[in-house]
């Protein structure tokens, strides 16, 4: 006899692809994903680093890393959606492994390919002085948790400079999740018309405006 589920699966595969820092050469990638107290890890990696990759030759200047991702979430309700953290390091001018860009994304909620491109950033110092010395002794700033990136604690405080961009690619297959209530298929969620969101902003009783107003359903191919 069938019994009702009292968690849903999330299933993530993909790739960090590829990434865009102009100005270096010789980087790999750290990643491992950031989620609530809620959700647990039923398969695959929390974490894993990348091999060490060159610059394109050709006039793009990529680095191709193609290194893959794949992990099983379970969990009983949607607060503290995973998030993915990636950081990317390369070697200064003394050999020495610092960080060239921190950047941190939410894994796509809806199931299907998704693609998504990461800005990078990397802390700053402070006053010149200490960007001169931070300099001298290869120590340059970087974060003692590289998860912070993807909380919002603190982050007001924090001077950071863009530098870079990372390619990610997610396929995203979801399981239980209606029957547990929540309902992520753009194909059956619906959303206001043109003629509902404009009745809604004129009539004084948003109520009646809505029912007498059809909406209009997303289409997609995906499936739960």
């Amino acid at each position: 006899m069938a019994t009702n589920p009292t968690v849903f699966l999330v299933m993530i595969s993909g790739q960090i692809e590829t990434a865009d820092f102009p100005e270096f050469d010789d980087l790999y990638v750290k990643y491992n994903f950031v989620f609530g107290t809620d959700w647990v890890i039923t398969s695959g990696l929390e974490e894993g680093i990348s091999q060490v990759c060159k610059k394109s030759p050709d006039g793009r200047g990529l680095f191709a890393w193609n290194f893959p991702l794949e992990v099983t979430f379970k969990s009983t309700n949607p607060y503290g959606w995973p998030k993915l953290v990636v950081s990317c390091y390369g070697l200064d001018v003394f050999g020495t492994s610092v960080v060239r860009g921190y950047g941190a994304v939410h894994i796509p909620i809806s199931p299907g390919r998704h693609t998504r491109t990461i800005p990078m950033f990397v802390p700053e110092s402070t006053s010149r002085f200490q960007k001169f010395t931070s300099w001298i002794m290869g120590r340059r700033p970087e974060y003692v948790d590289a998860n912070v990136v993807a909380r919002g604690e603190g982050r007001e405080v924090t001077r950071v400079r863009s530098q870079g961009h990372i390619r990610v690619s997610f396929n995203i297959v979801t399981r239980d999740m209606k029957k547990l209530g929540f309902d992520v298929i753009p194909s059956t969620l619906s959303i206001p018309s043109a003629a509902t969101a404009a009745a809604l902003a004129t009539d004084t009783n948003p109520g009646a405006a809505a029912a007498a107003v059809p909406t209009a359903n997303v289409p997609t191919s995906a499936a739960s």
